[in-house]
């Protein structure tokens, strides 16, 4: 996924934890997000059900109810 698609989704994710118009939640099944810097990133209750994590920057980020089933997360920095 391109950098600009994942801060869009995001930015909607977040609208959608705020209860905020236009808001959705982050459907990043199958994303392939390896290298992707998602450090601080507010994740909470996200599907990343088989997203690819691999080498990903996690660091610091909420991933509180997420759905992180079957998602490869080798290497990151968690």
């Amino acid at each position: 996924m391109d950098s600009e698609k994942l801060k869009e989704v995001l930015e909607k994710h977040s609208q959608w934890l705020r209860d905020g118009e236009g808001g959705e939640r982050a459907d990043l099944r199958y994303a392939d997000l390896s290298s992707a810097n998602l450090s601080s990133a507010d994740l909470r209750s996200a599907n990343l059900h088989y997203a690819n994590l691999s080498s990903a920057d996690l660091r610091s980020a909420d991933l509180s109810s997420a759905n992180l089933s079957s998602a490869d997360l080798r290497s990151a920095n968690l």
